[in-house]
């Protein structure tokens, strides 16, 4: 009987510990403060920024890696002083043709896009597609 046991309760110890999963990792959700997605033409853009509120973006575009990156406060500064100024209004219909690029521009809970970039888009488009060019790299 005592081999039994021997035996047993190292196999039994075992399949306990096993079958007991590990703590999951932490996960701290980011918040996002602006989105942009740029789409269309002849060559097929497919370029995505979205900036987080802590500072940090993931960048990507329709070939190649996506890339995370923290950006410097003084371009944190900036692209939230152009924020301020943003006003989206209303998505704007595809025009006729063929050779388009579409903006989205997704930011405070609301998602437009334009064919067209009003005055107030042209700052907050140009910071992001800076970003994207600047600290985009493929491997």
């Amino acid at each position: 009987m005592k081999i039994w046991r021997i035996v047993l309760l190292p196999a039994l110890l075992l399949a306990l510990v096993a079958g007991v999963a590990p703590p999951a990792q932490a996960f701290t959700a980011k918040t996002t403060l602006v989105a942009l997605h740029k789409q269309g033409g002849f060559a097929g853009l497919a370029d995505r920024v979205i900036v987080y509120t802590d500072g940090c973006a993931r960048l990507s575009r329709r070939t190649g890696p996506t890339v995370d990156t923290c950006l410097p406060r003084k371009e944190m500064r900036t692209l939230r002083g152009h924020l301020k100024l943003l006003r989206l209004g209303r998505s704007e219909a595809q025009p006729r043709g063929a050779d388009f690029i579409k903006y989205t521009i997704a930011y405070r809970g609301h998602r437009v896009s334009r064919y067209t970039l009003p005055a107030s888009w042209s700052p907050v488009v140009r910071d992001l597609e800076k970003t994207l060019e600047k600290y985009w790299a493929p491997d």
